[in-house]
């Protein structure tokens, strides 16, 4: 039993160079208070092109897809354009197994739901962030958080993940969080990211 197990399992030996990363993201470089920019100046979805780089999913997107939430333009995105998916999305939507109550009548059809919803997540589509990605999400929503006088939470530390997830592949990333990913663009704009 033993020997099958430590053949199956992998060990992952995981770098950061904090240096180099201090550099690329600069976490001290602003005292500079961030705000919400006004509409106009985001990077709404009826501004982006229905064919262009492939899309990384925000965890918001699969909850109003299954809500029937979504404007017309974010079905356009998802049925025109190559769809990746998360690891980071992934945990947070496995989250709500351990978390939703087993009392309340809704559960089994959620977890039902929910369940379907994963299982149709196509395996050479789904990635996980990266050692780099992982210390470089810390400094940037430890900016948040200094600059926009948000609370520490891991909501925020789970957002800049997926920000530098799809920056560093290539991506445009589809959400409905627009004060999170606002502030995420001010601190390093231009990577792609598409808000509904």
């Amino acid at each position: 039993m033993c020997a099958e197990r430590a053949r199956s399992l992998r060990i992952w030996r995981l770098g950061f160079d904090r240096k180099a990363s201090l550099r690329r993201i600069r976490p001290q470089r602003s005292a500079a208070r961030l705000s919400r920019r006004p509409e106009k100046e985001l990077p709404l979805i009826h501004k982006a092109a229905v064919i262009g780089r492939e899309l990384l999913l925000d965890t918001c997107v699969y909850i109003d897809v299954l809500q029937g939430k979504t404007p017309i333009e974010v079905d356009s995105l998802l049925e025109n354009r190559i769809v990746n998916h998360s690891c980071v999305a992934l945990a947070e939507m496995t989250h709500l197994m351990g978390a939703l109550d087993p009392a309340d009548k809704r559960t089994a059809s959620v977890l039902k739901t929910l369940g379907r919803t994963i299982d149709d997540i196509p395996e050479h589509r789904l990635s996980a962030p990266s050692s780099r990605m992982f210390g470089e999400a810390g400094m940037l929503a430890g900016m948040v958080t200094r600059l926009c006088g948000q609370p520490h939470s891991i909501a925020l530390l789970n957002d800049a993940l997926l920000f530098l997830q799809a920056a560093a592949t290539g991506c445009d990333l589809l959400t409905g969080n627009r004060r999170d990913f606002d502030f995420l663009d001010q601190i390093i704009p231009g990577t792609g990211v598409i808000l509904y």
